[in-house]
């Protein structure tokens, strides 16, 4: 069976469900989603550079980066007294990609992905570069520690 065609056969009694529910609240938070969107982006960087692509603090940032690291969506290196930080697998970067999409297409009727040619499927599962994310939204940030 090809990776296109696998089905969920979870069902609303799977005991699955409120785990699910738990990794939703961890990525509930825009700073956090920021975090992710920088580390997919870039790889591995540094908690001072995440901070100043967020737009946070680093102490605000190291905060985010311990429960994303208890989460097990980030890991961490050390480098001396540096630590880099980088994601564990895709699983969370397809999660952020698929909200992000979703508030895309709610907001506009034909959103940048689309005019792009772009499919959900595609940008998210092949893990094609997003055409759209060369537009900024640092005006559409809200501090919300």
């Amino acid at each position: 069976m090809s990776e296109d065609t696998k089905v969920c056969s979870f069902g609303p009694d799977s005991a699955y469900v409120d785990l699910a529910v738990e990794v939703f609240r961890m990525l509930s938070d825009a700073t956090r989603i920021r975090i992710i969107l920088a580390l997919r982006d870039h790889g591995e960087l540094s908690v001072n550079r995440l901070a100043e692509m967020v737009g946070k603090t680093p102490t605000t940032t190291s905060q985010h980066l311990a429960k994303l690291r208890w989460a097990r969506v980030v890991g961490v290196r050390q480098d001396g007294t540096h630590m880099f930080y980088q994601l564990v697998d895709d699983h969370a970067r397809e999660l952020v990609a698929l909200a992000v999409f979703q508030a895309e297409r709610a907001l506009n009727e034909n959103s940048a992905h689309e005019r792009a040619g772009v499919s959900r499927q595609a940008g998210v599962v092949s893990g094609r570069a997003c055409p759209a994310s060369g537009a900024s939204d640092s005006e559409d940030r809200h501090d919300d520690d």
